[in-house]
């Protein structure tokens, strides 16, 4: 079972048949087939099920590596908790139909009990959002003020009539109120679960979870008080909010397990669960109310009154103090308008909603144009000023509702919804742009300021508030360079652009790194070169491969001070290995140009100055052209290359087979290096067919008596495939994954280190 329901497929499956057991036992139910026995044994059998399912969908959960520690940890205790409920619900089963068994405490009721500490303290374990020492404080009070309502509920309901319940033992008694106990433990869990806001909303798995506490504690109570007042029978409508918990367990375990490690933020519409401690405090007194009700008006009658009445008053104040502090947690101090916070926030509304056609939403990002000359000139007065002023030509121009918000500094966003079409966005701008130019009067000066604005209309569905925000910023950044003082739509041209001068700033910052990945002999499996592969240390997105950024480095022209970078780093590198390790000067370092870098006229040059500069020798020195270079190489080309080859530099074709190889001009090109694509390894020492294209390609290389180097050989029967074809050089994850430089050079030292010590 626990193998079975790891697949998403299965668990689907499984929780569609509880949906469906559900509502099958519910039609049993009002269509009262059977009489109350069989209707009884048909209600007890369907919780095993049920329980069954939300036990190995928990334990799915609490074994998972895509959790995070915590929430694994937290499931858990939960999954042992189900377990409980399993127990109970099959030993409540057996003891009724099986076995025949009567008395009070049986096992079930044990297990039954075992369920409500165990959830308790499972839920307080999940994980929730940061918090001040004040935030934790406020949110003790708040759960204690529902727990004192529903403890106040339960007492009155309970707690207070078993204490006086007749013909229970002591044990009976004390059990008896131990069931009340447990309910409120789960309530005060369930408030505090949900008051503290997950990231920083209560997420699904845990709206779900509070549901089934809710409906587990509703229906315990009832039952209780069946029991206290003429004896619960099986199979009533009891029995229909047990089992709707129970499906609503299902679903949290599997919503859990569902939900992504990193789940993006989204912003939570509160109300609902702002209200807890507060109806929880109106029920007290409705409670209270209803069981003082046969009191004398004077003095007890009107005490009660009185401070019912005080409490709401207070509760309405707290309301009202709680609605400022959030406006001044969402506004801008200085200018009235809304934050950072408030606009993130609305924009992540936005971009949840879906696209309607004639609805559009446009977000413009608008910057002060000579801003800062104002502020280093008149001082900080006059900026404020400047931002009062900006501030109250928005306010003119934006309609009630929709949003402008100061973002900071002299950065200001506007949120524009409900559009006719794309056009109105350029209209809306061209008014912001003009309330912007009135003149600011500062004492004695006329402050004259305009403004640049970057527009983003919606139209991907997918895309987040984040993006939308950059998209805009992309666009403003391309206002600024044509000119400012004007607005711009954006447009993916753009993005490219932004994209192109971000790649040229890593190049010029020294975020690139080169790693290398070695290539050995395959029979001995010793060290014959390396290849420089480079990678992109991105300061936000983390470490890119190449393919998240060559392509565009291809595209704008930026792989000529790129691959300039990556052969001097490379180069000085090995340069390096061959100093510190004396064996290493038979090490072949192996570099790709591409097809703009050989088109450059002043390649050759660079190249000589290059290893000039670092020491390495040419003669040590391979450069991967790739097959688009040699498919129709003109004269200047072809002259290029063979000024290379004359350096003593060899040349490689990579990742041979992959294009339309014209073979003439492997013999017209200075090559005598070919590299076959992993395409051609994969299958080899499976597929028969596979491996005769491979041994073809081998061939090939042969006949053109050019070295062949095997790609992407990742097991030990592909490598032997390829000996067997006489293929002698190769790479892959089999014999190394590309290596980062310590680690390189760690591998090179260790290597030639043992050469020259033999």
């Amino acid at each position: 079972m626990g193998t079975w329901i790891r697949t998403g497929r299965a668990a689907a499956a499984s929780v569609l048949a509880c949906a469906v057991l559900l509502v099958v036992q519910q039609a049993w139910f009002f269509g009262g087939w059977g009489g109350a026995e069989v209707s009884t044994f048909v209600t007890d059998a369907s919780y095993v099920p049920l329980a069954l399912v939300f036990t190995v969908l928990g334990a799915r959960v609490a074994l998972s590596k895509r959790q995070e520690p915590r929430t694994r940890r937290a499931w858990q205790v939960i999954t042992v908790a189900f377990g409980c409920q399993l127990a109970a619900h099959c030993a409540w089963f057996v003891q009724n139909h099986v076995l025949h068994v009567t008395g009070y405490p049986l096992t079930a009721d044990y297990c039954f009990l075992l369920f409500s500490p165990l959830m308790f303290a499972g839920l307080l374990m999940l994980p929730g959002q940061y918090r001040r020492r004040r935030d934790r404080q406020r949110l003790a009070l708040d759960a204690l003020i529902v727990g004192a309502g529903g403890f106040i509920a339960i007492w009155y309901l309970l707690l207070g009539p078993i204490l006086h319940a007749t013909g229970l033992t002591r044990w009976e008694r004390l059990f008896t109120a131990a069931l009340p106990i447990g309910d409120l433990l789960l309530v005060l869990a369930m408030s505090t679960a949900l008051l503290r806001r997950h990231q920083p909303e209560a997420p699904a798995p845990v709206r779900l979870l509070a549901g089934a506490i809710a409906l587990t504690v509703t229906a315990d109570v009832s039952y209780s008080w069946i029991q206290l007042n003429g004896g619960f029978t099986g199979g009533s409508w009891v029995d229909l909010l047990w089992l709707a918990g129970c499906f609503l367990l299902v679903l949290a375990a599997d919503q859990q397990y569902r939900r992504p490690r990193n789940a993006a933020p989204r912003r939570a519409d509160r109300n609902v669960v702002f209200i807890l401690p507060y109806a929880a405090g109106i029920a007290a007194y409705l409670l209270i109310a209803e069981q003082s009700s046969h009191l004398p008006l004077n003095p007890y009658g009107g005490m009660i009154l009185g401070s019912a009445v005080l409490t709401l008053l207070v509760m309405a104040r707290q309301m009202h103090a709680l609605r400022d502090n959030r406006e001044m947690a969402v506004t801008d101090g200085l200018t009235g308008l809304a934050n950072r916070t408030l606009l993130t926030e609305r924009l992540e509304q936005l971009a949840r909603r879906p696209i309607r056609p004639g609805r559009h939403t446009a977000i413009m990002l608008i910057d002060l144009d000579r801003f800062k000359p104002i502020n280093d000139t008149f001082g900080h007065e006059a900026g404020d000023a400047v931002l009062v002023a900006a501030a109250a030509a928005l306010r003119s121009v934006v309609r009630s509702g929709d949003l402008a918000g100061r973002l900071g500094g002299d950065e200001f966003a506007v949120l524009v919804q409900d559009l006719p079409d794309r056009e109105t966005a350029g209209v809306v701008a061209a008014r912001l742009l003009e309330a912007l130019r009135t003149p600011v009067i500062f004492g004695e000066h006329v402050l004259m300021v305009e403004a640049s604005i970057g527009v983003v209309v919606r139209d991907d569905p997918h895309a987040s508030g984040e993006t939308l925000l950059m998209q805009a910023d992309t666009a403003l950044y391309a206002v600024k360079r044509a000119g400012r003082g004007r607005y711009e739509y954006y447009s993916t041209v753009m993005d490219t652009r932004a994209r192109e001068a971000e790649l040229r700033q890593a190049v010029a910052n020294d975020e690139l790194v080169v790693y290398f990945q070695p290539a050995v002999a395959l029979a001995t499996g010793e060290i014959r070169g390396v290849e420089a592969l480079v990678r992109w240390n991105h300061p936000a997105r983390g470490l890119l491969g190449p393919g998240e950024f060559i392509d565009l480095a291809e595209e704008t022209g930026a792989v000529v001070p790129l691959g300039a970078w990556v052969l001097r780093a490379a180069c000085r590198e090995a340069a390096g290995w061959r100093a510190e390790s004396p064996g290493a000067e038979a090490l072949r370092l192996s570099v790709n140009l591409s097809p703009k870098q050989v088109a450059q006229a002043d390649l050759v040059q660079t190249v000589e100055a290059i290893l000039t500069e670092t020491g390495f020798p040419a003669d040590r020195l391979t450069l991967e052209i790739t097959e688009s270079v040699i498919l129709q190489p003109d004269p200047l080309t072809i002259g290029r290359l063979e000024a290379l080859r004359d350096l003593g530099i060899e040349l490689a074709v990579d990742d041979f087979g992959t294009g339309y190889s014209a073979l003439s001009y492997l013999r017209r090109l200075p090559v005598t290096i070919l590299k076959i694509d992993r395409s051609f390894v994969t299958g080899i020492a499976d597929d028969a067919e596979a491996r005769s294209v491979c041994e073809a390609v081998v061939h090939l290389g042969e006949a053109f008596r050019m070295t062949v180097v095997a790609e992407g050989i990742e097991t030990p029967d592909q490598a032997a495939a390829l000996i067997d074809m006489g293929c002698g050089v190769g790479q892959g994850f089999y014999f190394y994954r590309p290596l980062p430089p310590p680690e390189a050079t760690a591998v090179i030292r260790r290597q030639f280190s043992a050469v020259v010590g033999s």
